[in-house]
């Protein structure tokens, strides 16, 4: 499969659809072209932009979401096809019947593996930090919905460790969220692709449910896979060495190829944007066979993440 997320961050750009193509022009004048059948996502960042209806259409099609960005490129609004999936009517009931106790055993499994990958994350970069057995301890002590919240206590020590004691997530500052903002913009996007092609409904979650995020269960499965984007952002601004600055195009591009990073799979090796998929899948079966088969690619950390 081939991964492109086309992001448009100019204003006065646009967007239609000519054949098999994704054309941007800027007033009479072509500036670009893609096919539409390689576009993972398409990403919105500018402020004005024009989309054909027929665009729009094309890209609903091939389930490829549109993702409005506000100024921090944090996700405004996801674009999704609303019939997606042949079963789409019958996976829908599966998820409305799966019980809470059900439900909190699949957030179990997938705060477990988030702990460990922030493990494996961290190892790369600090091999020798005393953070890393408390981690592994905490993804051990993961119960059933995660009562005593050991995600949150694995990222308060997680992101100190990994970016510094003065490091705060916050959706509005400083270069390192702009960074993380954006890499989770394009994983969000890749993982509500995978969630609505396996023919799931993305606003009925096992645990996020706030009742204004119409993308709960997207929010859910991509846990797991969001330190890859922090090894990215961890590798960049190692290479920035301190220097503030915007999200040129060049960052960007090193962040969305987080989704073509090699894991493991139980098959063999894949891509995330394939393992992600994977996981939707298997999160279907649960559903159908009312066990935990859920299937987490194996994350290693790699010579080179980007």
């Amino acid at each position: 499969m081939v991964t492109q997320v086309v992001e448009i961050s100019e204003d006065g750009n646009y967007l239609s659809k000519y054949r098999g193509f994704m054309v941007v022009k800027q007033g009479n004048v072509e500036v670009g072209r893609v096919p539409l059948d390689d576009i993972t996502a398409l990403i919105l960042s500018a402020h004005q932009i024009t989309l054909s209806k027929t665009l729009i259409m094309e890209l609903s099609e091939r389930k490829a979401p549109i993702v409005t960005c506000g100024k921090t490129y944090h996700p405004l609004a996801l674009t999704l096809a609303y019939d997606s999936h042949y079963d789409q009517t019958g996976i829908l009931w599966m998820q409305i019947d799966c019980s809470k106790p059900f439900a909190k055993r699949l957030w179990q499994s997938v705060v477990t593996e988030k702990i460990t990958n922030q493990r494996i994350a961290l190892e790369y970069f600090e091999p020798a930090s005393p953070i890393l057995n408390e981690l592994g301890v905490l993804a051990r002590r993961v119960k059933s919905g995660d009562p005593e919240n050991m995600e949150a206590q694995a990222a308060r020590r997680y992101w100190t460790a990994l970016l510094g004691d003065d490091f705060r997530r916050d959706y509005q500052t400083g270069v390192e969220n702009a960074l993380l903002n954006y890499g989770y913009s394009v994983l969000r996007a890749a993982t509500a692709r995978a969630v609505c092609s396996a023919g799931l409904t993305p606003a009925l979650g096992i645990h996020h449910r706030n009742r204004k995020n119409p993308f709960a269960l997207v929010d859910d499965l991509m846990e797991p896979f969001r330190p890859l984007v922090d090894q990215a952002v961890r590798g960049i601004l190692a290479d920035l060495n301190g220097e503030d600055t915007d999200l040129t195009p060049d960052l960007k591009r090193k962040l969305v190829r987080v989704l073509d990073l090699d894991v493991d799979l139980q098959k063999g090796t894949s891509t995330v944007m394939n393992a992600l998929y994977r996981l939707a899948q298997t999160f279907v079966t649960s559903l159908e066979e009312k066990e935990n088969v859920l299937e987490f690619p194996s994350l290693k950390p790699a010579d080179k993440l980007l």
